[in-house]
């Protein structure tokens, strides 16, 4: 059969990341990124080939872009669009796997909004846009939290009444699986190792983090909770804080609880602790010129990094290698040296040099001689989502 074509469509609240994905294909046909949906500023960027190109499309809406994007879409794939991919962040219990929507699942998605207000209700626009303008092409959504759907009870259950999981779903999904898996399964390919017998760390380092243990291709344990906000430091979300911190805030200070939210989810992290930025890029630029701040979101960062992924390897029988990956971990070589410094009883030590030139794409071992696996693996959810997709499909 030959290598089929599948649009990869990533909504957000304002935005819309897509790429058209041939498997058979190193490179992506086109890809892109409309943002700032809504308002007179919303515009469109993509590239095809070596082609990049902008649209400003003042006031459009999810819908709008994508029916921008169609001509496009249809001129890149040469007439052979066979599907639609969609990202969701949540699934539930309910999706263990990829699925093709039809009303059934949609419902579905609809009714496990609540456990991602700010990801789902976006995730479904792009949905519903997309069913308007392709009706007859088969769409299928992937889900963030369908890889960690492996995870043991002990792993996935808070110490909480048992109530609030049989009857309100309380428990602990994950996120970012489609990265995790993809790296994973891509680690094994590099090092020589099967998929199926192979331990791996990962920590995905983007403005959202996360850090998962893989067994054997399977999610055995990882960072995030019933929302994104738990586990490591992020660019705007806290992490983990002592779970008794919204009522001392409303007592103290006499906060909201959107206040608080808003505080966790959008005025922490990095950028809480650095005063200055969310972007590592510029944390690190502002650390070398002796910014205090930016010293400080570093240092936390690294050593909340390193304990989550020391905590993850309570779920590994060994290990096979630890990966980094996500906008951070592919390219900042200081966030993996300092990350690495910290989890001296594993043994694990860098090339310094090999982790200075691994950056911008490049994947590849990064341990010093002698030392336990250590590697860089750029994700690729677009295609992994792709290829979720077809195989339902097939």
């Amino acid at each position: 059969m030959p290598a089929r074509t599948i649009l990869v469509i990533n909504c957000g609240s304002s935005s819309i990341k897509f790429a058209l994905v041939n498997p058979a294909q190193a490179q992506f046909a086109l890809s892109g990124l409309a943002e700032r949906l809504g308002s007179p500023d919303a515009q469109v960027h993509w590239q095809q080939g070596a082609s990049k190109q902008h649209l400003a499309l003042p006031a459009a809406d999810h819908r709008a872009a994508l029916a921008q994007l169609l001509p496009l879409v249809q001129s890149a794939a040469g007439g052979q669009l066979h599907g639609i991919g969609h990202r969701v962040v949540h699934g539930g219990e309910h999706f263990t796997a990829a699925c093709r929507l039809d009303p059934a699942s949609l419902s579905v998605i609809r009714a496990t909004a609540p456990l991602a207000p700010l990801h789902n209700p976006a995730n479904l626009l792009g949905i519903e846009a997309a069913f308007k303008l392709f009706p007859d092409l088969p769409q299928v959504a992937v889900f963030d939290t369908a890889f960690h759907q492996t995870l043991p009870e002990h792993a996935y259950r808070y110490a909480l009444p048992e109530a609030l999981y049989r009857e309100h779903g309380v428990r602990r999904y994950g996120f970012h699986g489609t990265s995790h898996r993809f790296v994973s399964q891509r680690a094994a390919e590099l090092s020589g190792l099967a998929v199926a017998a192979s331990s791996w760390l990962v920590a995905h380092l983007g403005n959202g983090c996360s850090t998962c243990a893989v067994v054997n291709g399977q999610s055995r344990d990882t960072s995030m909770g019933l929302t994104p906000l738990e586990g490591v430091v992020m660019g705007t979300r806290s992490g983990d804080v002592d779970p008794n911190l919204h009522s001392h805030l409303a007592r103290t200070l006499g906060w909201s609880l959107e206040q608080i939210e808003t505080l966790l989810n959008n005025n922490s992290g990095l950028l809480g602790l650095s005063g200055l930025s969310n972007d590592m890029r510029s944390l690190e630029q502002a650390r070398e010129q002796g910014h205090p701040g930016a010293t400080l979101a570093i240092e936390v960062f690294c050593y909340r990094l390193a304990k989550s992924l020391a905590a993850m390897s309570c779920a590994l029988p060994q290990l096979d290698g630890l990966i980094f990956t996500g906008g951070i971990g592919e390219n900042s070589p200081l966030i993996r040296s300092k990350t690495v410094a910290h989890l001296r009883l594993f043994n694990l030590a860098l090339d310094q040099q090999a982790n200075a030139r691994t950056i911008a794409g490049l994947a590849g071992p990064i341990q010093a001689a002698g030392h336990p696996r250590v590697l860089v693996v750029p994700t690729n959810e677009e295609r992994q989502i792709a290829l979720d997709s077809l195989a339902l499909l097939n």
